[in-house]
């Protein structure tokens, strides 16, 4: 069933687990679950950009990732690559812009150069934004905008000795984007695994127990149905959201 498009989420952020696990119970490699996994990404942006979801984040590659093992993450960036290359013309053609939020300078060199050059190619466009979260962690980002203020801080750049929220969003790695709507997590787990967690502080989360390589448009539309049956209130009351 094809979602309400008059309520869609303008954000949605997807950690994307399960790739391992189902690969194994069909008796395959882990890459193989990886190559399948990326198929589903492809599947998943094309979706969103049918019904118009503005911003989708996927969480691609954690910062505690790297300590799997070096054969693992060798093919994790390999298809990385493949996977940048191989879809640049289809974001530019739908005018999709590519961003990526995390410690991205710790990529190898070849991904990163890749990277850059597919941000730059779409860095015009914005009619739906797909972010990368690449070497990514949220507590990671929180220190990063910290150490980031307090050297604003010791040059004399920023001379206030109160920071609000809102200041405090622009240092982070989404200071443009909106904070998610909608938290999407596979594979039948019930935790955010380091992810987003300023930005998700009033988003609605939704796991579901398909693994990622086997999730679909209709799992897709299922979880955007769940989120509309939801009253999204910030604190307040009802009365207050329907009047």
């Amino acid at each position: 069933m094809t979602p309400d498009l008059k309520k869609l989420p303008q954000h949605i952020a997807i950690i994307m687990d399960g790739n391992g696990r189902w690969a194994r119970e069909r008796g395959l490699h882990r890459v193989e679950g990886h190559r399948r996994g990326s198929e589903v990404v492809d599947d998943v942006v094309t979706t969103c950009r049918t019904l118009g979801i503005r911003y989708l984040t996927l969480y691609a590659f954690s910062m505690e990732n790297w300590a799997r093992p070096k054969d693992e993450i060798s093919a994790l960036m390999a298809l990385l690559k493949e996977f940048l290359i191989s879809k640049r013309e289809k974001l530019v053609k739908n005018e999709i812009r590519l961003l990526t939020i995390g410690d991205v300078d710790r990529l190898p060199t070849d991904v990163l150069e890749v990277l850059k050059q597919t941000e730059e190619l779409t860095r015009h466009f914005d009619k739906m934004f797909l972010i990368l979260a690449l070497s990514y962690s949220a507590r990671d980002e929180i220190v990063r905008a910290v150490n980031e203020l307090l050297k604003e801080k010791d040059k004399g750049q920023y001379k206030d000795n109160f920071i609000s929220v809102e200041r405090f969003s622009d240092y982070l790695d989404t200071a443009s984007i909106p904070d998610p709507d909608l938290l999407i997590r596979t594979s039948g787990e019930r935790r955010i695994s380091n992810f987003l967690l300023w930005q998700s502080a009033y988003t609605e989360l939704y796991f579901s127990d398909i693994h990622w390589p086997a999730f679909d448009k209709e799992e897709l539309f299922k979880a955007i149905g769940e989120y509309q049956k939801r009253e999204r209130r910030f604190g307040r009351i009802s009365e207050q959201i329907q009047t």
